[in-house]
């Protein structure tokens, strides 16, 4: 029986079958490609730019709609789920009838969801169209970076998703800012119009620019239409989006799932309840200066995200020059995870819970904004390889994987976040982020255990993982 350190084929099949290779990954121009993701990281901007430009405003929310914090904080837990929900529908669909008519769905969604949430009157109102906002936004992550796998090879793709995930993390650095900016000076109410005429403008986008990404003939409809025998036959499908969870069923993607769940609940502890944070500690009001203390964190995620996919590449390429072609190690890149789940993920929350705590004045509020950079930048070294990773091992059912692993991760951290603030309160900042810092520290277990036992992992079931050939 052959092995991942055995030769899987002879010469002459590994050269037509690297030719073949190729060729799908050739049929968009080099300046199509950077179009295509250019439009894709404008997708997943939105998203950010939805839950960002909320959080600054949650006070202003609270008081418009004579309402609570914890009552307002449900909207941006209720919005995570419902992020989680989209995905698993998107995803299936996105496989079947492909990328563009997935993204051709979504973006009305996000206009119509946006409206709502400008004309809410009581919190339930707000409630619902803030699921359907998020409903709109929920494929952005998932189906893009299935497109980037669609149209990049291996060697290629860590760097492609570190662009993609750099680009559409701009996001957590200017939405915040952004919201603030309109709570501030006009209504948050303004901006929720704002990201409503920005949800139409990317349905017109995206219906003029993007084409479809799926590989020749890999589409459920065009299998339906060859045998058939018509090109444009059509069947609609009803798929049921909660069987992408047996992908779960795999050892590796559940922990990776879980290794990147706990890394990011660094970012939403740190981020979700700043106004009640930072913004009481170092009496800051204004909406506008609370988004700007956004910033850090998303010029880390702009600067991590690059960085992360170059360095995962160099670990694959190193592999392949050491191995021969032949031979797939995807454990490999993972390596290019451990240093941000060891150092700055679980430091910067750590220490920014105990300088909140500890340090008053300018001095604690600028050491908390390394912290958050730190945190941005370790995030992204963690979740781009982790996030690369699943697709190179699921490459066919790359939007369902990744679907299952956001909203996986999504429904987790939707719990964690409804213990923010009510903890916070009860045992203080300090403790609570020592307590997050500890289960930041769980992901780098996780991540060096799949490193060091991911093929044997892959032995005891397979969910249909890439051959090597497909890679």
């Amino acid at each position: 029986m052959p092995t991942e350190t055995s030769p899987l084929i002879h010469n002459e099949e590994l050269e037509a079958t690297i030719h073949d290779h190729e060729a799908v990954y050739n049929r968009f121009p080099v300046r199509e490609k950077r179009m295509i993701v250019a439009l894709v990281s404008w997708s997943a901007l939105l998203p950010m730019f939805a839950s960002g430009t909320f959080v600054p405003s949650m006070p202003q929310i609270a008081h418009d709609l004579d309402s609570t914090p914890e009552i307002i904080s449900l909207a941006v837990s209720l919005s995570i789920f419902s992020t989680a929900l989209g995905a698993l529908v998107y995803a299936p669909y996105s496989i079947y009838y492909g990328r563009r008519i997935a993204y051709l769905t979504g973006s009305p969604l996000l206009c119509l969801g946006s409206i709502g949430v400008c004309l809410s009157r009581t919190v339930p109102e707000l409630l619902v169209w803030r699921c359907i906002q998020a409903l709109g936004t929920s494929g952005g992550m998932a189906i893009g970076a299935s497109v980037i796998g669609d149209i990049y090879k291996l060697t290629e793709r860590g760097r492609a998703m570190g662009i993609f995930f750099g680009a559409s993390l701009v996001g957590p650095a200017l939405s915040p800012l952004a919201g603030g900016w309109g709570a501030h000076y006009a209504s948050w109410r303004w901006t929720q119009f704002c990201l409503g005429v920005a949800g139409l403008l990317t349905f017109l986008l995206l219906f003029t620019f993007l084409p479809e990404t799926s590989h020749p003939g890999s589409r459920g409809i065009d299998k339906y239409r060859a045998k058939l025998g018509d090109s444009n036959g059509f069947k609609w499908v009803w798929l049921n989006p909660f069987a992408s969870f047996a992908i779960l069923r795999s050892p590796n993607i559940l922990l990776v799932t879980i290794a990147s769940t706990f890394c990011l609940i660094t970012d939403f502890f740190l981020m979700m309840p700043i106004a009640y944070t930072i913004g009481v500690r170092y009496n800051i009001t204004n909406e506008l200066v609370i988004g700007a203390c956004f910033i850090p964190v998303g010029l880390g995620n702009m600067i991590g995200a690059p960085l992360a996919g170059f360095l995962s590449d160099r670990v694959v390429i190193r592999s392949i020059e050491k191995h021969g072609p032949s031979v797939w190690l995807p454990e490999e890149r993972l390596k290019a995870a451990l240093f941000g789940a060891l150092v700055p993920v679980p430091l910067s929350i750590l220490l920014s819970g105990l300088i909140t705590q500890y340090i008053p004045g300018p001095l604690g509020l600028t050491l908390n904004l390394m912290c958050f950079l730190m945190n941005g930048l370790g995030v992204d070294l963690v979740l781009t390889p982790l996030c690369a990773y699943v697709v190179d091992i699921m490459r066919e059912r790359s939007a369902e994987v990744l679907a299952v692993t956001i909203s996986f991760r999504s429904m987790l951290l939707a719990a964690a976040l409804t213990l923010a603030i009510p903890s916070i309160k009860l045992i203080g900042v300090a403790a609570t982020d020592a307590i997050v810092a500890a289960v930041a520290w769980l992901s780098f277990g996780l991540i060096l255990l799949v490193i060091r036992n991911g093929q044997a992992m892959r032995d005891w079931i397979d969910v249909g993982y890439t051959k090597v050939e497909d890679a």
